[in-house]
């Protein structure tokens, strides 16, 4: 599906850095221990909604309500970009329609169900739910705010490396959570801006739902192939032509695939070893980390900690498991 879109001007950033100093308190930055080597990790796990989506919701809905205050807005969402935009619109005084596949954890989709807002379930993939919020989208008259390809989205996103630069600033290399690529798009511009170019930046992505990492090689977002995977925030397609795409692309980031066994096992270490309750998009970058996936040397290194919303279910059958991956 090919949504053309610019990226986040100035004015956007200084927007979006505006309204989540607002409404945000800053998530800390902590030094944690994996496998005996000091990572800083950047607790988004720790906002209001459990997820770094927030940031980019709350600056999204901000700029659609200024544009038409009487307007109400739409989206699709694996989950955690769902609840920012619910809990934004909460914020904000917005009428928010949230579009999730039927299969989305059901983590997520209780808490989104706590929410004053129209929530539907539709589909077996983001990608189905994606179609059918655009649909509505243009029969109801409705602001369509996506995930990822979203100049505002981007621009809140950005401000998760203004805060880790700010408490974290010997960082050298930070390792990024990647789905659709609003999160590390938005780090991107930020590090350009603050002229950061001494920071390198990694992308990870699930081995078995990995889009941006196979469209960035050439293949069509419709021929990706796409396995479960317990990082269900990174799961799924992608917009053709996304922005996001062209920004990893423009900026050539290394793109790195987990194995689900690291994934799952980066879950019960993290929790055993630090005390972090994460969920599966969270870990891989752990993961990567731990097991040198990606090449970090002696460099001070951080990951984006992205969210904690596991269901306790799936929770509680990870850190009982046998071990393996991660060990």
């Amino acid at each position: 599906m090919i949504r053309s879109i610019q990226p986040p001007t100035s004015a956007q950033l200084e927007a979006a850095r505006q309204v989540i100093s607002d409404h945000l308190a800053p998530t800390p930055t902590v030094a944690i221990d994996v496998r005996g080597r000091a990572v800083y990790a950047k607790l988004e796990s720790l906002q209001v909604t459990g997820s770094f989506k927030i940031r980019g919701a709350l600056a999204a809905i901000a700029a659609a309500h200024r544009a038409d205050p009487s307007g109400a807005v739409i989206t699709s969402s694996a989950g955690n970009h769902g609840l920012g935009i619910a809990h934004a619109s909460q914020l904000l005084g917005v009428r928010a329609t949230v579009v999730v596949p039927a299969n989305a954890s059901a983590a997520k989709v209780r808490k989104l169900g706590r929410y004053d807002i129209e929530l539907i379930q539709h589909g077996v993939s983001y990608d189905e739910a994606q179609a059918h919020a655009l649909a509505l989208a243009e029969v109801r008259s409705l602001h369509y705010i996506s995930p990822f390809n979203d100049p505002d989205v981007v621009a809140g996103q950005a401000t998760v490396f203004e805060e880790m630069t700010r408490q974290a600033p010997d960082l050298e290399h930070l390792v990024v959570p990647v789905g659709g690529g609003g999160l590390i798009s938005g780090i991107l511009i930020s590090r350009d801006q603050q002229g950061r170019g001494d920071v390198v930046v990694s992308g990870v992505q699930p081995e078995e739902s990995a889009a941006m990492y196979h469209v960035l090689r050439g293949v069509a977002m419709a021929d990706v192939v796409h396995h479960p995977t317990i990082a269900d925030g990174l799961a799924g397609g992608g917009d053709e032509g996304s922005i996001t795409n062209e920004i990893i692309a423009t900026h050539g980031v290394e793109l790195v695939l987990v194995p689900e066994v690291e994934i799952r096992g980066a879950v019960r270490e993290a929790a055993e070893t630090n005390g972090l309750i994460l969920e599966g998009s969270a870990t891989t970058p752990y993961a990567a980390i731990a097991t040198g996936l990606v090449a970090v040397g002696e460099a001070r290194v951080g990951f984006i900690a992205s969210g904690r919303n596991i269901a306790h279910e799936l929770l509680s059958e990870l850190l009982v498991a046998p071990r393996r991956g991660v060990s």
